[in-house]
């Protein structure tokens, strides 16, 4: 393999089957705000938010979904215009978003501190994934993702993966994941930048900035994203679609 490599992976959807934690701290926190809704999770309410993934770009999110598939909001309704309904829950709850993120990073770090082990296997890597990324020189891997950095972390660090702390670009640097593929192009002139996403809006940015032309961009189709997604990002001629089969042989 060549060293001449990067690959800059994303992370919930790529490398991680993350839906269900995120699905159970969502309501966890939503529980906290709204306490008419029962502590415990119900599985029917897990498996919608499965379905409703595909359009959630940051983890506070799972925190209005979950209340509002409470509330008899119907799967489909938060596909077709998620941003919209999402806007009108924190405008009729007077929410502020930076809280939500706070609360919801709390929730998990108080998760993870009363039952770690139970939290980590809410987080099953995808298969052959771990094998991949233990493959690959450190040097030749970074994750961009919109997960808070610490989470990241104790994942790998739960399957013996090492990656050190600033090839983790999360939620707390506050960047783009365009800005932080452009700070990499920079940062490694001479080398093959391969982007790996499964949210094919976040591809489409990248498209449209031409600073980042040189980035090969590929999307994942076993990750967050709908029959739609899928058809579109076919269509796109900067795209390679891939499965997870030729992720791991790539």
């Amino acid at each position: 393999m060549s060293d001449s490599k990067i690959y800059a992976l994303d992370f919930d959807g790529v490398i991680c089957d993350s839906a269900v934690e995120t699905g159970i701290t969502g309501w966890k926190v939503a529980h906290q705000i709204w306490q008419e809704m029962p502590a415990q999770t119900p599985a029917e309410m897990i498996a919608l938010f499965r379905q409703v993934r595909p359009v959630m770009e940051t983890g506070y999110e799972a925190i209005l979904i979950m209340r509002l598939l409470f509330e008899g909001v119907t799967v489909q309704s938060l596909l077709d215009d998620f941003s919209t309904v999402i806007a009108m829950i924190l405008n009729r709850e007077k929410l502020a978003i930076d809280q939500l993120k706070k609360k919801f990073g709390e929730t998990r770090d108080h998760w993870i501190s009363k039952d770690l082990k139970h939290w980590i296997a809410m987080n099953p890597l995808f298969e052959g994934i771990a094998n991949k990324l233990r493959l690959l020189n450190p040097e030749q891997c970074v994750i961009i993702t919109t997960k808070q950095e610490r989470f990241v972390s104790h994942i790998l660090n739960a399957n013996n993966i090492s990656l050190s702390p600033e090839r983790i670009f999360g939620l707390d640097r506050k960047l783009s994941k365009a800005q932080v593929l452009y700070n990499l192009l920079n940062m490694h002139p001479r080398s093959t930048l391969l982007f790996i996403e499964d949210r094919l809006p976040t591809l489409v940015d990248v498209i449209n900035d031409h600073r980042l032309n040189d980035v090969e961009l590929f999307f994942a189709t076993w990750g967050y994203n709908t029959q739609q997604d899928k058809q579109a990002a076919s269509a796109l001629r900067p795209i390679t679609c891939l499965n997870l089969e030729q992720m791991l042989a790539l």
